[in-house]
């Protein structure tokens, strides 16, 4: 019969159709069925009946941990009254040589008697040619830069407000494992292996074992591709 295929698939809009309304009113007494979290994850679940549609930007799907955007830099815990800490990063240029779109600028800070000193005074990201590959965060060997998850980035300004500066790249080490804590914990346990690893020397007889990086931490690390071994 000619035309069924349309009826079927009429017949499905009308029943989502109805079936939105019907969602609607049973969500009234537990605070309406949009602009709420709970409700949003029974929309985003496969229990979900009626329209599925998020309503951005007042409702915002959560980002996996793994999300990758513009980079930022780590920093120490700050002091009270500061925004970041110490740097991570010493400037060593890594991660401008190994940038695909080369987005990225360094200047290196000086010492009172010239000499240079392993930490940025300027450091850039152009986010308007930034790729988001990570490169830069993989290659880092001190895990000063990370991948964020801040992706709300549009401005009317193209020429100050899309070139972040060192201010703008600076965060917390506490923001990090807020964002991605598994990885965090990984590179943080990867971290204590390697300084537990310079004071011990493990015997000719093998007698001492060498202290190794739970499966799981191993696992996560491979995953990422920011484990190189011990």
């Amino acid at each position: 019969m000619y035309g069924l295929g349309i009826l079927k698939g009429m017949a499905v809009t009308m029943r989502h159709f109805v079936n939105t309304y019907l969602d609607d009113i049973k969500w009234m007494s537990q605070g309406g069925r949009y602009y709420n979290d709970e409700a949003l994850k029974v929309r985003q679940s496969l229990a979900t009946t009626g329209a599925i549609t998020v309503n951005y930007p007042e409702e915002k799907l959560s980002v996996p941990e793994r999300f990758r955007f513009v980079p930022f830099l780590v920093t120490d815990a700050p002091e009270p009254g500061q925004l970041w800490g110490h740097d991570w990063c010493t400037s060593c240029g890594i991660c401008a040589k190994v940038c695909p779109p080369q987005c990225i600028w360094i200047v290196r800070g000086t010492q009172p008697n010239g000499r240079p000193k392993p930490e940025p005074e300027q450091f850039y990201i152009d986010i308007d040619i930034c790729m988001n590959c990570g490169f830069c965060a993989e290659f880092c060997p001190f895990d000063a830069i990370k991948l964020d998850h801040d992706y709300e980035l549009a401005s009317y300004d193209r020429t100050t407000a899309h070139i972040h500066d060192k201010t703008r790249l600076s965060k917390p080490l506490s923001y990090w494992q807020s964002t991605a804590p598994n990885k965090a914990e990984a590179e943080a346990a990867a971290r204590n292996l390697k300084e537990s690893l310079k004071g011990k020397r493990k015997s000719k007889d093998g007698d001492e074992e060498a202290p190794s990086l739970s499966e799981e931490h191993q696992q996560e690390l491979y995953y990422q591709g920011a484990y190189y071994g011990s």
